[in-house]
This record gives structure tokens, sequence and C-alpha cells, in this order.
């Protein structure tokens, strides 16, 4: 884990650093905002600890440029304990906020709770693409991709999709096709849930008549090969 820790008060950045490698992580240093910036914008950093008083640009300001380009999480630290001093730092795009003079113990347990949320996130946002050899679904919007490449599917056609690279090997029938994607068990023929596979194919499959993915049980539905 890599952290930039961001202040004019060089003694306490020594302390700061010499803290934080203690507990494993990587360190790099910044006296002030502008340099901030450029580290920010060229590392690759896990957290950043951000002083909000310093001289020319202060942390705010450096916080809000870091918010152009990065979505890195930030502790402000400051020596004002007002609420609307806090709340302009949330505002600013800052995680969370630790108040001048602060125990070292409650920053290193603010930088771990931060570090596992941020995880979270990032586990969450990985987890939101399907991929299975050259085709991918980006759950999150609801886009189908073959080769990097964006495959328009229609609305049906893209929960067809979700539901068989949720559920690789599981075979479906018809009319459990039509009573999860459709969302009704239809009286009729089920010929809609063949037509909507055949226009899947076309789209998604090298060779539509020799499909890799979306593959038939005869007799009994379809299913989609991992």
């Amino acid at each position: 884990m890599k952290i930039l820790v961001v202040d004019d008060e060089k003694l306490l950045v020594k302390g700061m650093r010499f803290n934080l490698e203690n507990e494993g992580y990587e360190v790099e240093t910044a006296y002030d905002g502008k340099t901030a910036v450029e580290l920010a914008r060229n590392g690759d950093f896990d957290l950043i600890i951000l002083d909000v008083m310093m001289p020319e640009m202060d942390g705010l300001e450096t916080c809000m440029h870091i918010r152009e380009f990065s979505d890195v999480p930030v502790i402000m630290l400051t020596a004002r304990s007002e609420d609307t001093d806090k709340l302009l730092g949330f505002e600013y795009g800052a995680d969370d906020y630790v108040t001048k003079p602060f125990n070292i113990l409650e920053l290193k347990a603010r930088v771990r709770a931060l570090l596992r949320r941020s995880g979270s996130a990032s586990a969450a946002k990985k987890s939101s693409l399907l991929t299975c050899g050259a085709l991918s679904l980006d759950t999150e919007q609801r886009l189908a991709m073959k080769n990097g490449e964006v495959v328009e599917l229609t609305a049906k056609e893209y929960q067809l999709m979700e539901l068989f690279m949720n559920n690789p090997r599981r075979v479906y029938s018809r009319e459990m096709l039509m009573d999860t994607v459709w969302g009704y068990t239809y009286a009729g023929d089920y010929r809609t849930v063949d037509v909507h596979i055949r226009r899947l194919r076309e789209k998604l499959e090298t060779n539509p008549a020799e499909p890799e993915y979306i593959m038939t049980k005869w007799g009994v539905g379809y299913y989609f090969k991992a």
C-alpha cells in the first residue's frame, strides 16, 4: 500500500512517515499543495493524508485539483474542529477528517479503516464485470462487449446474457427463461426465446451456426458454456 503524506510541518511529516512505514506502508511526502498534485497525478497512491493549512495552495484547493483526475481516498488534517470546516472538506472531496493535535494511533486506525473501505469498493467495482473468453458484461453500465468492443443488445437480450453468465453451465428450459427474463409464464409457444437466442448468437458468436458460448441442450433448453 502506497501513501502520500502532505504537510508543511516537516517534523510532523517525519513522524507520520516513520509510524506509517513501521506499519508496512510505502510512504512518499510533500510539503506543499502544488507538489502534492503533481505527485498524485503521476503516482499510484492508495491513500493521501493532506493538511488543510498550507501556504500558496491550501489543502482544500489541493484536494479539489486531485479530484479532477483521481478518486484516491483522502484524509484531511486540520487544526480546526468546527463542523462547518469538516463539511467544507467533504464538499471538496475529502473522505475523512482528523483534527490536530491527533494521536498517531487514531490516525493509523483511520488509515486502515479507509483503506478497507476503498478496497471493498474496488472489489465491488471489479466484480461488476463478468468475463468469459472474448465476451464480457459490465453489469454496472449494462453493456455487452466482444473483444473489448461494445455490442448493442436489446433489454431482453442483455437480461438473457446476464442470467447465463451469472450461472454458467446451468441449463434453462424455455419455460424457465420466459418466467425469469420476461417475468411471467407464457401460455402459448416459446419461440420468442428461440428468436432471442438466435439474435444473441448472431451478435456475439464468431460462427452462430457453431456457437462457442450460448449452447443448446437438445430436448431441454439452453446454457452458457464457460
